[in-house]
């Protein structure tokens, strides 16, 4: 029974390397890892041979003989799997160590039971297997381990017989246990494989799952990164309508009701109560989000809050190879300014639209109105003075009909004018006389404030005394008896900047919004088009124009001209 025992013993020996090489080679690596701080990955052959060699060395100090003839050379069984797996370089050494260990605890007789029992006779034959048995299947590589174990045992088992003629005798327990052992060391190397084999595998399959999750994080981060660069606010869902990725935009649109929110706030919560609280309710959407998911449509919507115009649309994202919808993109666009430009264009169409009227009303209307308006001076020299009131009326009307004649071909003819170096003090100066006289007829004052040291600007003087025409007689108009018109000119940062205030009743906020769009007027009699024309003006001299109002109080006009290049 002892023999039996020590068959067991040292076939659990020869398995060391099934119970070591799995913990070693594992923690190995990752002892690597973190203390490199690399994706460096340990090679298996340092383990495998670390832990073959232990095996090697435990069974060759506690070896025995069965019934002190037959060796149990369980050392073959880690020896010839090293072999087979190892670079050369280590099954070499290994080998080495396996003649030595032989040379050590054994009773060394003559070569034959040398070559014999350590296996020396097949260690060609192992070494020469080696690239083929790399290729194989685990049976395949199963099958030649057992088969050289096989040849091994029997090598080591018959050496006692024909070497020293020792006898079996008849000794039945001998043979069935010389078969057992042989049988016990072919089982080891198979178990030996199967571990070598399942540890490699799982090894590799959990590098290939490293690679796969490092793709799948540079993937999501370069779509983060899209989706950040890109100015419209979008966020992923998933299955169920929860949010799983935004971008930086998405971000800035929410905290706008909560400052202090972060992308954690918003990730893992449903899309419908988010667009709630953006203010954002589409009507076209249900609570479970069914015709994007099961219908596979995109829903959009356009809506409104307060000023803001936003475009909202919710598209399915679909796998390509099912067909399946695994989730959804939300994108939310901010088209105040493309609304905005709309609503300009259509201006620009109704502009042209000015364009055609006022050249048709040019030709059409402005000759007739000459002949009538010089008969009718032919007809008061001729008719008694009683009748000069009512001549007078007609005439004035005639000059106010061709006044807004002019307005209309002003605006129209929107294009580049000759400008040449004026000094804007003197046009106010030549206008001056004309602004007085207007002035007295109201009962209203002027007050004159000119900055003698503003240099000379680019400017067309004629277009410049018009602007100034229209902003003076428009403050005239708006203030009562007593009121006072303030003309100013200053130097400042930009350039030089020009005032025209008045003492009137203000303008109102809603109403200080459009009063540069065309036909829009405050006046009961006003066409519409003397503020358009203004800043048509200014913006043909690349200045800007603003109003500075206040109800009660009174209203004041800024025009700013730009330097010209060679002024300081």
């Amino acid at each position: 029974m002892s023999a039996v025992h020590e068959m067991l013993f040292l076939f659990l020996l020869a398995l060391t390397p099934a119970i070591l090489f799995p913990l070693l080679y594992e923690r190995a690596d990752l002892l690597i890892q973190q203390e490199q701080n690399v994706r460096k990955r340990l090679s298996y052959h340092v383990v495998l041979a670390v832990t073959c060699a232990i095996s090697m060395i435990f069974s060759s100090i506690f070896t025995t003989k069965l019934y002190g003839i037959i060796p149990l050379t369980y050392g073959m069984v880690p020896l010839f799997a090293a072999m087979l797996y190892e670079k050369t370089v280590y099954s070499l050494l290994l080998a080495a160590l396996q003649l030595v260990l032989y040379i050590i605890n054994e009773d060394f007789r003559n070569l034959s039971d040398f070559l014999l029992v350590t296996g020396l006779l097949i260690f060609p034959l192992v070494l020469l297997s080696k690239k083929k048995f790399l290729v194989m299947s685990r049976r395949g590589k199963s099958g030649i381990l057992a088969l050289f174990l096989l040849v091994g045992s029997m090598l080591s088992t018959a050496s006692p017989f024909f070497l020293h003629n020792e006898s079996l005798n008849n000794n039945f327990s001998l043979i069935f246990l010389a078969y057992s052992n042989t049988f016990l060391m072919i089982l080891a190397g198979l178990i030996l494989i199967h571990i070598i084999e399942e540890t490699l595998d799982k090894r590799k399959f959990q590098y290939q799952l490293e690679a796969v999750s490092r793709k799948y994080y540079r993937e999501e981060e370069k779509m983060q990164q899209m989706m950040d660069a890109t100015p419209l606010s979008v966020a992923l869902l998933d299955r169920q309508g929860s949010i799983t990725m935004l971008n930086k935009t998405f971000l800035k649109l929410f905290r706008e009701i909560q400052p202090d929110a972060v992308r954690e706030d918003l990730l893992g919560h449903h899309l419908l109560p988010v667009l709630t609280s953006l203010q954002i309710h589409m009507e076209q959407l249900d609570p479970e989000l069914l015709r994007v998911f099961e219908q596979r449509s995109i829903v959009s919507e356009l809506v409104q809050i307060q000023d803001t115009m936003l475009f909202t649309s919710i598209s399915p994202i679909i796998k390509g190879h099912s067909d399946e919808v695994i989730g959804a993109v939300v994108v939310v666009q901010d088209i105040t300014e493309l609304e905005t430009l709309r609503l300009e264009l259509n201006n620009v169409d109704r502009l042209s639209l000015v364009g055609q009227m006022a050249a048709g009303i040019t030709h059409e209307i402005r000759n007739p109105i000459a002949v009538v308006r010089g008969f009718l001076q032919l007809m008061r020299e001729k008719s008694p003075d009683s009748l000069d009131h009512y001549y007078r009326i007609v005439l004035e009307e005639l000059d106010r009909a061709n006044s807004i004649i002019n307005d209309f071909l002003s605006l129209a003819q929107n294009r580049p004018v000759r400008k040449e170096a004026t000094s804007l003090g003197d046009i106010i100066h030549e206008l001056t006389p004309l602004l007085w006289a207007d002035a007295n007829l109201r009962g209203q004052s002027i007050e004159v404030k000119l900055d003698e040291h503003i240099p000379k600007l680019e400017l067309n003087a004629k277009e410049i005394k018009q602007l100034i025409l229209n902003l003076c007689r428009n403050g005239m108009e708006a203030m009562e008896d007593k009121g006072q018109l303030t003309l100013e000119t200053r130097k400042v940062a930009a350039g030089v900047e020009l005032l025209v205030s008045d003492t009137g009743p203000g303008i109102p906020l809603n109403k200080r919004e459009n009063l540069f769009q065309p036909f829009f007027t405050t006046k009961a009699k006003g066409t519409g088009l003397g503020l358009a024309l203004c800043k048509s003006i200014v913006e043909r001299h690349n200045g800007k124009v603003s109003v500075d109002s206040e109800v009660g109080v009174g209203t004041t006009f800024s025009i700013l001209f730009p330097y010209p290049p060679q002024a300081s």
